[in-house]
């Protein structure tokens, strides 16, 4: 279904000024009074510009304050210092002076006196990121909007990576495990990487944190089969790395490795906001080059722990150029500068935000049985499908016996049930299932479910 902000990229991608018509033509799935008011929005926030009266008004981007390449039109507000890194990084490689690792740039931050994003800035992200969920426990929010979630960041941190699979090629591989035709071996295991890691991130966020285990095994899971030494896949770095079309060089003693990473992971937990925690592992762990590739991507997945556990809206990374985005993290390598990667973080934090406006708005509350009996009734799915000979309503009932109050037993049986009835290949791993057993249990049941 159309978003404002694939509307918005439908006329910034377009080489010509388009009409109410034309728009409609290419979202038919779009009611013409929404189109008219996301028009209106867009127009009313200066992110188009329209010309013309009656039938013949038409809309193009605004093109003010924008980053421009190649590429594109990308409407991305960046400050004279983001454009001052641009200048220095868009030189040719000999023109840029080669550079070590500089202890100073971690050791000289100091967690809640020393800011990437300034106060007022982080009371922006804050009321844009709020799902009014904060009471909650954590991580309702984003298994509130999970499969949504599933799709968008394993595609979206996928294609900053070079991969070509378009959004609707990655909800068919996650939802049904169907590999795009055409497409490398490589890209196919990068989405399916995200979505472990993403599953692992999320189902298990109560016991996650800044600290090795979590951060390694993120790495792990984002790295399975993808690394020429499997023995890499969430093990700290043991050789030197080059970064391609950079003069950065990183560290490349283990002992100094290992020692900055844990040094890294104590500023880390000290920061006591979550959007400063998020940037600042964005800014200092692809920086410290931990293992031996991957180190982006576990950046931007471990960017969403914070934001995760206080229930704010994630950061998908949706509709960021992998361009500027290089560019920006080039800005932290070889400058240790990072207004560009901030201006690009916020700008890629608010796009994330509007993409799940309307999720936010049509979410009910959580259902506090459902929460408080959480794992009971995955434990229930997981023993009902993985057991397919033992009939489903008495395996339920025993569990509820035993474990729930009576007060509670005919509410958490319906909940179960309902939990049974919607159960598709795209949640398995929730449960800790595989598609075979999944499949194997509807054969048994013969429609019932």
């Amino acid at each position: 279904m159309t978003t404002i902000n694939q509307l918005l990229k439908s006329i910034q991608d377009s080489s010509e000024e388009l009409s109410l018509t034309e728009l409609l033509n290419v979202h038919p799935d779009l009611a013409r009074r929404t189109l008219q008011r996301w028009i209106q929005q867009l127009l009313t926030e200066g992110k188009i510009n329209a010309t013309g009266q009656g039938r013949a008004r038409r809309y193009q981007i605004a093109v003010k304050n924008t980053v421009t390449d190649n590429s594109g039109v990308f409407n991305i507000p960046l400050s004279e210092d983001s454009r001052d890194i641009l200048n220095y990084i868009q030189q040719t490689l000999e023109a840029r002076k080669p550079i070590g690792y500089q202890d100073d740039f971690l050791e000289s931050y100091q967690p809640n006196q020393t800011f990437y994003l300034p106060e007022n800035l982080r009371f922006q992200l804050q009321n844009m990121g709020s799902t009014q969920q904060e009471e909650y426990p954590a991580g309702t929010y984003s298994r509130s909007i999970f499969n949504r979630l599933l799709i968008d960041l394993s595609w979206a941190s996928s294609n900053l990576e070079g991969n070509t699979y378009s959004l609707l090629d990655t909800q068919q591989l996650i939802e049904k495990g169907k590999a795009a035709q055409g497409k490398a071996t490589i890209e196919t295991q990068m989405i399916l990487n995200h979505k472990t890691a993403i599953e692992l991130l999320v189902d298990n966020i109560d016991k996650m944190s800044f600290n090795r285990f979590s951060i390694m095994n993120l790495h792990s899971a984002l790295s399975e089969n993808l690394l020429p030494n499997p023995a890499d896949e969430g093990r700290l770095r043991q050789h030197r790395v080059e970064i391609g079309k950079s003069v950065f060089r990183p560290l490349s003693v283990p002992s100094q490795i290992s020692e900055k990473l844990d040094l890294m992971l104590r500023k880390l937990k000290q920061i006591k906001d979550p959007f400063e925690q998020s940037f600042f592992i964005m800014v200092h762990l692809p920086y410290l080059q931990p293992f031996a590739d991957i180190n982006k991507r576990t950046s931007r997945l471990a960017a969403n722990l914070p934001l995760i556990k206080e229930n704010l809206c994630p950061l998908t990374f949706l509709g960021v150029p992998e361009k500027i985005y290089s560019q920006a993290i080039l800005g932290v390598y070889e400058l240790t500068r990072v207004e560009l990667l901030r201006d690009l973080f916020v700008w890629a934090y608010e796009r994330s935000t509007q993409e799940y406006l309307a999720i936010k708005r049509d979410l009910i509350k959580p259902n506090p049985l459902r929460l408080q009996y959480r794992d009971i009734i995955k434990y229930i799915v997981q023993q009902v499908v993985s057991n397919p000979d033992y009939d489903t309503l008495n395996t339920i009932q025993k569990i509820i016996n035993k474990q729930v109050d009576d007060s509670d037993v005919n509410s958490v049986k319906a909940l179960a049930i309902d939990e049974l009835r919607r159960l598709h290949e795209g949640v398995l791993s929730r449960y800790g299932l595989r598609p075979s057993e999944f499949k194997y249990w509807k054969t048994k049941q013969n429609g019932k479910w």
